[in-house]
């Protein structure tokens, strides 16, 4: 009976700290529309980022490997319980994205950034915050950005963006061809 009772607790704060852990926003077409159409509409018209103004700029639209870049970070961040860019295991953000597959070869260009929350409880509340500190607004209304992925984990928001631009057909051909030569920088 005494193993009975504590193989019963034990499964009891198992399945208690998996629920805890398992409130993930995983991503709806409801979510996805909500937070472009809240990233998007500033970004048609252009807004200050603290005393700078920043023009408009295309819309950004869903990355799935952002995405799960995002998902990820919010997940390790509320399960141990920290607040970072940076992992407790060392990993940087172009680690995390990159290791999700959003990467630079075969581009022309290649950017990606980061913002992260906690603490907010909706999306409109988030954006807010991000909205109004600078550094995240420069983030949002980044021309080099053309793509985003954000998730969102018990009290912890990431927010993942990405460019990348694809060579001409003219370049891919001079690139073929052996007449230009890539080099790649870390």
């Amino acid at each position: 009976m005494k193993q009975f009772v504590k193989g019963l607790f034990t499964l009891i704060v198992l399945c208690s700290l998996s629920r805890a852990y398992a409130q993930e926003t995983v991503s709806t077409p409801q979510f996805r529309r909500d937070f472009l159409k809240e990233i998007n509409r500033v970004r048609e018209t252009g807004c200050n980022c603290g005393v700078t103004y920043m023009p408009p700029v295309p819309p950004l639209v869903w990355n799935d490997q952002l995405e799960i870049s995002s998902m990820g970070h919010a997940a390790d961040m509320a399960y141990r319980n920290y607040f970072s860019h940076t992992s407790l295991d060392g990993r940087t953000m172009q680690d995390r994205i990159r290791a999700a597959g959003y990467t630079y070869k075969g581009f022309k260009s290649y950017a990606i950034g980061e913002n992260i929350a906690e603490g907010p409880t909706s999306i409109a509340e988030v954006m807010q915050g991000w909205f109004h500190s600078p550094g995240h607004c420069k983030n949002l209304m980044s021309a080099r950005f053309k793509e985003v992925g954000v998730a969102f984990n018990n009290s912890y928001w990431v927010q993942d963006f990405g460019g990348r631009e694809a060579f001409s057909a003219y370049e891919q051909k001079m690139i073929q061809s052996g007449r230009y030569h890539l080099l790649e920088k870390e």
